[in-house]
């Protein structure tokens, strides 16, 4: 299929879901409560200076990684996954390659040298990852959008799919504009034979102090000639979680964001007990939290995540898959995974 670039959110109220300023602004339909001057100081402060013990992998906590060579790829099976990192998940659909929110960078920050840095290393190099049929963006943060990442992967790409003005930024650095696809909330879009349709999600953008909400945000549902898969973005727990599984009638398999939480920002991301609660209203089959065990982005030990939707997981009855960073994962029948988090390296 021929890309081309879905545009035209309406100014103020949205059809979709949001509401669009006049100055382009996007809000969502929740009143994001106001934290005040002081306490988003206080919240940076802590961030930045106060951080407690355990959230960041100690010499002898490394985060186990199985390499993946380009051979190995192309000869999965069709209906495989693989992990690659935070919010990073690589499918292999229709015999051909899929990646969510790419970001192999060092660092999720607009610089180099300061920011969160990863806890380890890509299971594969960037330059050995193979054609890609779509690249699939969330949104514009610097932990899901990777500008390094984009240009490095762009010469392979042929499909970049985002939601409203994300796409923009990619042209800006040089993606050729037909790469580009840019859907609102409830848009879909078909290429080689699988259904990617942007849904509802309770976040918010922007890369500098001065463009905060200047682009959409996004979860994304995909479906694969009866495999459906929903990829959650960044987003707290809202309403719309029923709604998109009322309209797609379920999943087999959730992505969903499971970290980088905090009781002083629930709007923007969930609990452990808020990410299982979504997946039920989404009548998901099988879980597999991500946006977790790569950068530490908040004040919990970077094992919480996984220690907590664990226990949750087990008294809903929930089937969990937490695969190794790098390890194939059959997406219809996934073999049991291991704690791994908890194993002594």
């Amino acid at each position: 299929m021929g890309a081309s670039v879905v545009v035209g959110a309406s100014a103020s109220a949205s059809s979709a879901g949001y509401r669009r300023d006049a100055d382009g602004k996007f809000h969502n339909a929740a009143v994001e409560p106001k934290q005040g001057f002081w306490k988003t100081l206080g919240l940076f402060w802590d961030v930045m200076f106060r951080k407690p013990a355990g959230t960041m992998p100690t010499t002898g906590q490394a985060v186990p990684v199985q390499p993946i060579t380009q051979a190995q790829l192309l000869a999965a099976p069709d209906r495989t996954l693989f992990r690659l990192g935070h919010s990073t998940v690589l499918l292999k659909l229709q015999g051909r390659f899929w990646l969510t929110d790419p970001v192999f960078s060092e660092r999720a920050s607009p610089f180099s040298f300061a920011g969160p840095k990863r806890f380890h290393a890509p299971p594969m190099a960037l330059s050995d990852l193979p054609e890609l049929e779509a690249v699939i963006l969330s949104h514009d943060h610097y932990d899901h959008l990777d500008e390094a990442t984009v240009k490095a992967l762009a010469p392979k790409v042929r499909h970049f799919l985002t939601p409203l003005g994300v796409g923009q930024r990619l042209i800006d650095w040089g993606v050729p504009a037909e790469k580009v696809q840019q859907l609102d909330w409830w848009q879909a879009t078909t290429v080689s034979g699988v259904t990617l349709t942007a849904t509802p999600a309770q976040h918010f953008s922007g890369r500098s102090l001065w463009d905060r909400n200047s682009t959409l945000w996004a979860s994304w549902v995909i479906e694969d000639a009866g495999l459906r898969i929903f990829f959650s973005g960044d987003t707290g727990y809202f309403d719309g979680f029923k709604a998109i599984g009322e309209r797609f009638g379920g999943f087999d398999l959730t992505l969903m964001e499971t970290g980088a939480y905090d009781a002083r920002w629930p709007y923007v991301h969930m609990q452990p007990e808020q990410t299982l609660q979504a997946h039920l209203d989404l009548r998901g089959r099988r879980l597999m939290p991500i946006h977790n065990g790569t950068f530490d982005l908040a004040m919990h030990r970077w094992q919480d995540p996984f220690e907590r939707i664990q226990a949750l997981a087990r008294l809903r009855s929930v089937e969990l898959v937490t695969p190794i960073m790098g390890a194939p994962v059959d997406i219809h029948q996934p073999a049991a995974t291991d704690a791994w988090w908890q194993a002594p390296v």
